[in-house]
């Protein structure tokens, strides 16, 4: 039986999950540094491996896809389908807008791409089958995240059979949230100044 305050522990739950902040921790602990204070200023597995190396930035990049199915797992046991829905959105929004680092986190594609993984696995393989060609095509890391962001929606849609509104709407805020986040980089990729993959920030 569904009671009124699922939702409401489901979001609180998955925002606190998302303000696990992999880049900032790792960078604390292992670096003692605050990879804001770096490169792009953002609290994610990119910027990590750019300012820490690969090792750090992997293993962001690995608690941050963690932390989206554990999010989604946690909801759609508390409340089945819906719950993960709801988890998936608070727990990327926790992660890009954490309280306890004041609001600064990181832009939401690995834990979106955990989160994805979880609520439909074919259609995360697709898109992370894109995003490597894309980031091999030419090297920006952002670029490949953008254009799966906006494809998520498409694609989740065309496999994730039959059509279902509440997974095709939180699918298209996790774009429009990753794509938001992104501005920064639109701006760098249309003025050629952005960061290409394995460009180290001194």
């Amino acid at each position: 039986m569904i009671r009124l305050s699922d939702p409401i522990i489901i979001g609180a739950l998955s925002y606190l999950i998302g303000n696990f902040s992999s880049a900032y921790i790792l960078g604390k602990i292992l670096k003692k540094t605050d990879i804001r204070t770096y490169g792009s200023g953002n609290a994610g597995a990119t910027n990590a491996l750019r300012v820490f190396g690969k090792k750090v930035g992997i293993l962001a990049f690995i608690f941050d896809v963690l932390k989206g199915i554990l999010a989604v797992y946690i909801g759609g046991r508390i409340m089945g389908d819906k719950g993960k829905l709801i988890a998936a959105v608070f727990v990327v929004l926790g992660h890009n807008w954490p309280v306890f680092l004041k609001f600064k986190g990181g832009k939401g594609i690995a834990t979106s791409l955990g989160v994805l993984l979880y609520l439909h696995f074919p259609t995360a393989i697709v898109c992370i089958a894109i995003g490597l060609l894309v980031i091999i095509k030419t090297r920006y890391v952002s670029l490949g995240s953008i254009i799966c962001a906006c494809l998520v929606p498409i694609i989740g849609t065309i496999m994730n059979k039959p059509f279902n509104r509440n997974y095709f709407i939180v699918t298209l805020i996790l774009g429009v949230l990753a794509v938001f986040k992104h501005r920064s980089n639109i701006k760098r990729l249309i003025d050629g100044k952005e960061f290409k993959l394995g460009e180290r920030i001194k």
